[in-house]
C-alpha cells in the first residue's frame, strides 16, 4: 500500500539528520542501503502477521556510504511480510484499518520533524 500526499515525498534532507529523526521515531536502517538509495523500515507485529512501513529516499548529491548525501524522500509504503518469500505491498494486501491509522500518524510526525530540521 502506497501513501500518497503525506507530505514527505519530494522532501530533501542530509542523510546524518535523516537517520536521526528516523531513528527517534522507531525505523530501522540498517543495512538496507547502497550507495544512491536509502530505506527506513518500522516493524509492526499484530497477531501473527507482520508488517513493514518503509520509507524511502534516494541520494541527489554525495554518497550514502561515505556518510554524506542530500536525499529525496518518496511515498512511503505499507507491506505484509510472508515467510520465507518476503514483503508484499500488493494493492490486494488487507491490512488493519488500525495499522493504517498508525502509520499516517507516525508518517505525520515524519513530517513534523522535517519541517523542523528545514527551519
Amino acid at each position: 500500500m502506497r501513501f500518497e500526499n503525506t507530505g514527505i515525498e519530494n522532501q530533501t534532507v542530509e542523510l546524518s539528520r535523516l537517520d536521526d529523526l528516523m531513528e527517534s521515531l522507531g525505523f530501522v536502517r540498517a543495512s538496507q542501503w547502497d550507495y544512491d538509495r536509502v530505506t527506513y523500515d518500522r516493524k509492526f507485529e499484530i497477531k501473527n502477521d507482520v508488517y513493514y512501513l518503509r520509507v524511502q529516499g534516494y541520494a541527489i548529491e554525495g554518497d550514502v556510504g561515505a556518510r554524506y548525501a542530500l536525499i529525496k524522500l518518496i511515498a512511503p509504503l505499507l507491506g505484509k511480510h510472508y515467510y520465507p518469500h518476503g514483503v508484499e505491498y500488493g494493492e490486494g494486501e488487507n491490512f488493519p484499518s488500525s495499522l493504517i491509522n498508525q502509520c499516517q500518524n507516525i508518517l505525520a510526525q515524519v513530517k513534523e520533524g522535517l519541517a523542523k530540521l528545514q527551519g
